[in-house]
């Protein structure tokens, strides 16, 4: 009985701690996966190879994204599995959301 507490516990701790990832504010897209390939914290700007991103009409490629914080980009770095979220802001293509991948 122990141990099915135990379990039930942690699913619960993992999958709450998983939506905390990715607050969505408002937004209805997807998150998707990805891997760093370059960083310019100086520009504000993330090199991504990234799946489709479906809200952008974006086949798997890889692309320069604007980061919306570029706070987000300081513990980035090229080689790092991440799962982010992405729209087209005042026409830019621009990360909103970003998390490392579990």
């Amino acid at each position: 009985m122990r141990k099915l507490v135990l379990a039930a516990a942690v699913i619960i701790a993992w999958s709450a701690g998983s939506q905390l990832a990715f607050s969505h504010d408002g937004y209805d897209h997807p998150v998707v996966a990805g891997k760093v390939t370059k960083v310019d914290v100086s520009a504000g700007k993330v090199t991504i190879a990234h799946d489709a991103i479906p809200n952008l009409q974006m086949e798997a490629m890889t692309m320069v994204f604007k980061a919306g914080d570029p706070s987000m980009l300081n513990e980035l770095k090229p080689g790092d599995a991440i799962k982010f979220m992405a729209d087209r802001v005042n026409g830019e293509l621009t990360v909103t959301e970003i998390d490392m991948a579990r």
